[in-house]
């Protein structure tokens, strides 16, 4: 097994643990500095539901979490160690049924992918990511630049077509991102490709502009492909936190969302939302982005992730 699969540090698991540093570090001093003054009781039941809290795993998700270590009955000297070990485990119990990667059906030629999120997300580059990583298994992939009003998207997924050798279809800037979609799609069933990825615009302040845009997008490919989109993703930037929430509804109003992609791990110490948002939607967790290198962004693991967050190793 290589070590970039044995989650060893220097591999995926140790780039995990590094970007969440942040979030792991605001919850788990909370927790060594609760468990070092106090003895486990109801007093020290309700302020590990603080921390929790305030590491933004909502209140919900926080008190489930809380209520589940009282559950445990653990001596009253508990360690903070020990406490953070079932505390990972427990929300890895959460986090197991969103952890599924991005399946490609093999039925649809090309198994179309939307992607959606506010500008400054890191959904184009998230796009590009995932479009090499596709192409890297031998899957051959074209791009969709449909957030048609921002030239910098469209030259960043350029860049990144160009390293993937995957084909970029571009339109006239500020064009119809639905015409955009419809031939891009087009192409990319003569040319029978596996994956058609089509970024999307995401100025939220224009919530109907946008909502409007989506809906013709969606509507316009199925004339194409009564099927498509076969995927739905919601790429979301892991520094706004429980603004996450809010995102997660609007989308879902405007289309049917079906996983998520958090990326900028790294960068927060609000990493705890995703257990929160696991909680509330259910809806799955295809990949966390934890850096600005292709390998940084990868499948989402239930255990590795709840373990890093927690600071326990291994």
């Amino acid at each position: 097994m290589s070590e970039e699969k044995s989650g060893k540090s220097g591999g995926w698991f140790g780039r995990l643990k590094d970007g969440l540093s942040k979030s792991s570090q605001k919850i788990t001093g909370g927790i060594t500095d609760l468990f070092t003054k106090r003895k486990l009781d109801a007093g020290a039941l309700d302020e590990l539901e603080e921390i929790l809290i305030t590491g933004d795993m909502g209140v919900t998700t926080a008190a489930k979490l809380a209520g589940a270590i009282a559950d445990r009955r653990f001596e009253p000297d508990v360690s903070a160690d020990v406490v953070r070990a079932a505390l990972a485990e427990d929300i890895a119990d959460i986090l197991a049924p969103v952890a599924k990667p991005l399946e490609i059906d093999p039925g649809h030629a090309p198994h179309v992918v939307l992607v959606c999120g506010v500008n400054g997300s890191g959904k184009t580059t998230t796009i590009g990511k995932m479009a090499k990583q596709f192409k890297d298994d031998g899957r051959s992939v074209m791009i969709a630049a449909g957030d048609t009003f921002r030239a910098a998207a469209v030259e960043q997924l350029q860049v990144w077509g160009e390293r993937s050798n995957c084909p970029v279809i571009t339109g006239t800037p500020g064009g119809d991102a639905a015409a955009l979609a419809y031939t891009a799609l087009e192409q990319a069933k003569a040319a029978n490709a596996d994956v058609l990825m089509i970024d999307t615009a995401g100025r939220l302040q224009n919530r109907k502009d946008l909502m409007a845009e989506l809906e013709k997008i969606v509507r316009v490919i199925g004339k194409v492909d009564d099927t498509a989109p076969h995927s739905v993703l919601l790429v979301m930037d892991a520094t706004i936190g429980q603004n996450a929430h809010s995102q997660v509804e609007t989308f879902k109003q405007m289309v049917d969302v079906t996983g998520l992609v958090m990326t900028k791990l790294d960068g927060s110490a609000k990493g705890g939302v995703v257990v929160a948002l696991a909680e509330k939607f259910g809806l799955p967790v295809h990949a966390v982005g934890v850096g600005e290198g292709i390998e940084d962004l990868r499948p989402f693991e239930a255990v590795a992730f709840a373990r890093s967050l927690m600071g326990v190793e291994g």
